[in-house]
């Protein structure tokens, strides 16, 4: 498989980035890029080791009763959902969508008490050429934008195409879709469900795989943001009177401004790129501890003539942007405004907010007069004017709030924005340094990782990534994402041989990818040993059967070495993973149709 193919795998399963992270339906990170595949490579750990000291929400509200039904009431604490009559009935049932090719249709529709979508293409007789139909098990997002459904296959998770959105009050093509076909096939990668779900239960790998049942806790929880309560829970129970601090458990109110924005940047922060810190999983970061220790949060510097206009999961970033944040000598934290246990309802939101901003400014702070400002929707709302929600761009029906807080609507971006990077790391922002360690460099691993996620849409990065890989070639060779990474550079200027045994050194070393599969049975083909290259597609295929291109490899491969029936069985397996295939389904079909070879 060529490069050209996997850039082409990875821009069709993550159209975005939209999403590691929105707020509305979950979206994928990449698995598949030029140089960046491998750099998600990381030692998962049993789930039951990363989910341990959890007591869950519901042990929490025996003491906090109170806090724990204002917490269920707001958007994050019904996140996640599970499907059941009681929910099917308010939603507008059934709906059906023309999708990107016009000979395609999407439908939602209930039967049995289930919810199901089906994406179909009908004949010139009104047959069905195909029906793919998968049961929804679960609802993932509030509401506030909108929703999205998950379905299961296997030990998988997988993105509906067809998303609700609250603003029309109907359904359309989930976000991504509107650019791709991807069928039943984007999966839910830990990435994104980490932020979506309370405890999510992954299977090693960190491929998309998860453990049955998938979620110790659905929705986001307590400990999301306290961290595990286990301890805590039994400490109270052997002193029930005690009213002192535990410091067992997390109060983000008692941490540093820093440390507390950590908690929120864990999941409302998204930077250009996210780097998991060598042997680290997104589900080891704990509350109260630095967020650098589990992940880098990076950022391609803003240019004057092209200033940051993203909205989406950038919240932190815009904030310390703002004059508030800079007037406050970094002491205004998320929490200052924002209580995660409440969230007022929309008609009670702009004097809920209101309040927050006069605990720093004044009534005499705003110079527009006041009678003017009552003729405002609603009247007098302090962060309609200097926080305006605008449209996302990359979400249809979609709007963010803008945490710039600019004083008025024209206001130029500071200075300072435009000079955030630093001596140690001169050509990238690290948004979520460790507290006090700012000037820190960054590790070569981490580097060569964001660089390489960088560089498809940057190639300015490009130099500086085979730079930083020359380094480490010769400073850490014993590194599987570093024999992966060699492994690819030789594969893509021609020296398969030394591509071989760096690809063969990198699976020896670290836990098997299917990119590092994939890589090694192109180098195999290239070097006239095709039949060696099957059982490398085949084990990439386990690791990630969404992959299309992974599986279309293997049946042409199956057809060069002319073993037909595999790759007719191989041809059956694509079709019934990808059914939306046309072209594979006609080749499919002339196969059945010529009978065995002679």
């Amino acid at each position: 498989m060529g490069i050209s193919e996997l850039r082409a795998s990875r821009e069709s399963r993550c159209a975005l980035r939209i999403g590691l992270l929105t707020i509305l339906v979950l979206a994928s990170f990449p698995g598949h890029s030029p140089q960046g595949a491998f750099a998600q490579e990381k030692a998962r750990k049993p789930a039951e080791e990363s989910n341990s000291g959890y007591a869950g929400s519901k042990a929490c509200a025996h003491c906090h009763a109170s806090i724990y039904e204002d917490f269920s009431r707001t958007d994050m604490g019904h996140s996640m959902s599970p499907v059941t009559p009681a929910l099917i009935e308010k939603l507008r049932l059934p709906q059906s969508v023309t999708g990107i090719n016009p000979s395609r249709h999407l439908e939602v529709f209930a039967q049995g008490g289930k919810l199901y979508q089906s994406e179909y293409e009908s004949g010139s007789n009104g047959q069905d050429v195909f029906r793919d139909t998968q049961q929804l098990e679960w609802i993932i997002g509030a509401g506030a934008n909108g929703f999205g459904g998950v379905t299961r296959r296997d030990n998988y998770l997988y993105q509906a195409p067809l998303s609700f959105y609250s603003k029309p009050q109907r359904w359309g093509p989930s976000p991504g879709y509107e650019f791709a076909d991807l069928g039943f096939n984007r999966p839910i990668l830990p990435g994104c469900i980490v932020c979506h779900s309370g405890r999510p239960q992954l299977a090693s790998g960190g491929s998309g795989s998860f453990q049955d049942p998938p979620f110790a806790e659905l929705a986001i929880g307590c400990e999301n943001c306290h961290g595990p309560g286990l301890a805590h829970v039994a400490t109270m129970q052997l002193n029930p009177g005690y009213e002192g601090h535990d410091p067992s458990i997390v109060n983000p109110a008692r941490l540093s401004p820093a440390l507390a924005d950590n908690i929120c940047m864990d999941c409302h922060q998204m930077g250009d790129t996210r780097i998991l810190r060598p042997g680290k999983d997104y589900q080891d970061f704990r509350p109260g501890a630095a967020l650098d220790d589990t992940l880098a949060i990076l950022l391609a510097p803003p240019k004057r003539d092209s200033p940051p206009q993203s909205d989406l999961l950038e919240h932190y970033y815009s904030m310390t942007l703002s004059q508030c944040y800079r007037g406050s000598g970094g002491k205004l934290s998320c929490i200052t405004c924002h209580d995660p246990h409440v969230q007022p309802p929309r008609e009670e939101a702009a004097a809920y907010f209101d309040k927050k901003c006069l605990t720093c400014h004044t009534e005499k702070s705003c110079s527009l007069p006041l009678a003017e400002r009552q003729h405002h929707d609603p009247p007098d709302d302090c962060a309609g004017c200097h926080m305006p929600k605008r449209d996302v761009q990359v979400i249809s029906h979609s709007s963010l709030t803008n945490h710039r807080i600019p004083a008025r609507p024209d206001e130029p971006f500071p200075d300072f924005a435009f000079h955030q990077t630093t001596a140690a790391l001169p050509d990238l922002i690290h948004l979520n340094p460790t507290p006090g360690r700012k000037d820190s460099p960054l590790p070569p691993l981490t580097l060569l990782q964001a660089y390489g996620e960088l560089m498809d849409q940057k190639p300015e990065y490009a130099a500086r990534y085979e730079a930083v890989l020359s380094e480490l070639e010769r400073t850490d060779p014993n590194h599987a994402l570093v024999q992966a990474a060699l492994g690819r550079r030789d594969l893509r200027t021609g020296k398969v041989k030394d591509a071989e045994a760096h690809l063969r050194r990198a699976l020896e070393i670290g836990s098997p990818q299917a990119t590092t599969y994939s890589d090694l049975a192109d180098v195999l083909t290239k070097l006239d040993r095709p039949s060696e290259a099957v059982p490398l597609l085949q084990r990439a295929i386990q690791i990630e059967p969404y992959t299309p291109t992974l599986q279309k490899t293997l049946v042409v491969r199956l057809i060069q070495l002319k073993r037909y029936p595999e790759a007719e069985k191989a041809m059956e397996s694509y079709v019934a993973q990808f059914p939306e295939d046309s072209f594979m389904r006609q080749m499919l079909a002339r196969a059945q149709a010529s009978g065995p070879p002679k």
